[in-house]
């Protein structure tokens, strides 16, 4: 190793002693080429030493950006800077695998294309959107708006469209949270939601959930800490099928009360849920983000979601947006607003709604008939608990059936498994076998 990354040079460059800090200061190092690819990393009880930390502080740091795939290595061989160069990826999402033509892949919990409302008349229409071709950076092009303000669970004081659900909270949590800052979400969630927060660097704090939704016990220990964001899904939950109740959500709402902690609600199942939209944009207007996705229930091709907050929070979200895509097709748009003003579209959903629903319950109750406990719920997928997930995953593999490890999901540790039924209308009986065989060690 060249003198010049010793522990003195480390100890210059580096003013946040923290575990967080000296792994975001050395992360940005390395993406500014300061600290070059295939570098070797001083040993840790120098650095520590130079530093003025314990050990245990700088093997907590690197564990953090080994975790990222920054750096490699461990032990007497040394520690270096990843060879696989500094590329950020969403980690939980890239690991899902693509699987042979014989294998039942049920990891994707997505709709099933059968079920979407056809498309050719509305892109027809979408053709001859409002200002189209203009690079005016428009934030959402009214007809949607008008359309969605019919239905919005609350009245905000501005929208904003957005290209997709994740891209919206992408978006969002990048134009307001700033690399180390504390986030609420609950646990399980989505996991490219934990993609998007580990990709900012956030520290996550795990609310802890039961039938109902969010703890608000648990919600109020994340609290602790002071969140700049609490993030979950208001409505139908994409990995459990659980509702929030209107009882539940009230009860969030006054443990939120005397903070200023920002508020994101990601409904990205949307009308897949046979519920009523419901907001906390109802008692904070000021600090709540909503969002709905239409891409479970119009088509993910349409790359179409609308997030609603004040002006100002819209503008900061938007300024960020400058940056890249500026504004969402307007094409997309008005083909979005005129399917959501057609009666066939909402039949079409009802439909799909009812379907997605019976495939669930169908596995759900071909799992209880083997002695497995499963909640009730609706949507997508079943979240199944195992008593080990390797032992499990294992088994399905072997029986070719691909599912996702619960831990995708979690922070912490899981033992569960999703499986997505979104299209599991054929070998239910074979797939609960399986999965009722993998729960037995």
């Amino acid at each position: 190793m060249s003198d010049a990354y010793d522990s003195i040079w480390f100890a210059e460059k580096l003013s946040d002693r923290t575990i967080r800090g000296i792994a975001l200061e050395t992360s940005a190092l390395i993406r500014a080429g300061a600290l070059p690819v295939g570098a070797k990393l001083p040993p840790i009880r120098d650095l520590a030493f130079s530093l003025g930390v314990s050990p245990a502080t700088i093997s907590e740091a690197w564990s953090e950006l080994r975790r990222q795939k920054i750096i490699t290595g461990r032990g007497r061989n040394g520690t270096w800077v990843s060879g696989d160069r500094f590329i950020a990826k969403p980690e939980r999402l890239a690991s899902s695998g693509h699987y042979g033509a014989d294998v039942l892949d049920l990891t994707m919990a997505v709709p099933d294309r059968r079920l979407l409302p056809p498309l050719e008349k509305a892109m027809v229409y979408g053709a001859s959107a409002e200002n189209l071709n203009s690079y005016e950076r428009s934030r959402i092009l009214p007809e949607l708006e008008a359309e969605l303000r019919k239905t919005w669970p609350y009245d905000p004081e501005a929208l904003l469209a957005t290209n997709g659900g994740y891209n919206a909270v992408y978006t969002a949590i990048h134009a307001l949270v700033t690399p180390g800052a504390p986030v609420a979400i609950e646990e399980p969630t989505a996991m490219r939601l934990l993609d998007i927060l580990e990709h900012q660097g956030a520290r996550i704090l795990p609310v802890k959930c039961d039938e109902y939704g969010p703890l608000p016990s648990s919600l109020q220990d994340a609290m602790r800490y002071k969140p700049v964001v609490f993030l979950f899904q208001p409505r139908l939950h994409s990995v459990t099928g659980r509702t929030v109740t209107a009882e539940r959500l009230g009860e969030l709402a006054e443990v939120l009360r005397d903070s200023d902690t920002l508020i994101i609600e990601d409904d990205g199942i949307s009308d897949i849920s046979g519920v009523e939209r419901h907001s906390l944009g109802t008692q904070f207007p000021d600090r709540v983000i909503h969002i709905i996705s239409f891409s479970k229930t119009l088509g993910p091709d349409l790359r179409l979601a609308v997030l609603s907050s004040t002006s100002a929070v819209v503008e900061q979200i938007q300024s960020y947006r400058s940056f890249s895509a500026a504004w969402t097709s307007r094409i997309l748009q008005a083909a979005g607003a005129w399917l959501l003003r057609q009666p066939g579209t909402w039949e079409n959903i009802a439909s799909a709604r009812a379907i997605y629903k019976k495939r669930r319950d169908m596995l759900a109750s071909a799992l209880r008939v083997r002695g497995l406990t499963i909640e009730d719920g609706e949507g997508l997928s079943l979240w199944v608990p195992v008593v080990s997930e390797p032992f499990a995953m294992v088994t399905l593999a072997a029986r070719n059936i691909a599912v996702n490890s619960g831990s995708k999901f979690c922070v912490g540790h899981s033992n569960n498994i999703r499986v997505a039924t979104s299209m599991l209308d054929e070998r239910c009986e074979d797939v609960a076998d399986a999965i009722a065989l993998a729960h037995i060690m």
